[in-house]
């Protein structure tokens, strides 16, 4: 998985890095059981601080995507996909109620833009 980092945008590297991962784990690009870097590697590779990555690996631990193990370093948990599997069946709910209301694509599309933090 290739990782980035944009310095100059207001977002925090760590909420950055997360976000990489738990995109990653949504699309299926990062498959459970997956070893993620370690965190030294990945603040090497990055040039960031490492408490930086370990910041990110907190908030996904904490989210219950991934398993923090000592000497194995993080790993994807084995039931990461189901939040994946979650969002799916949330978002066919919002696309059923929202064609209910006769919306068109374009304007759910907007509604998902505008709910965006």
């Amino acid at each position: 998985m290739l990782f980035r980092v944009d310095v100059a945008a207001a977002e925090p590297l760590a909420d950055q890095i997360a976000a990489q991962v738990r995109g990653g784990i949504m699309r299926g690009d990062v498959t459970p059981g997956e070893r993620l870097p370690s965190a030294r590697e990945l603040a090497e590779v990055l040039d960031v601080n490492l408490h930086t990555v370990l910041r990110a690996y907190a908030q996904l631990r904490d989210e219950e995507l991934i398993e923090l193990r000592r000497g194995r370093g993080a790993v994807v948990r084995g039931d990461a996909d189901a939040t994946r599997l979650r969002l799916v069946e949330l978002a066919r709910q919002f696309v059923r109620e929202a064609r209910r209301q006769g919306l068109a694509e374009a304007e759910m599309i907007a509604i998902m833009k505008e709910a965006q933090p």
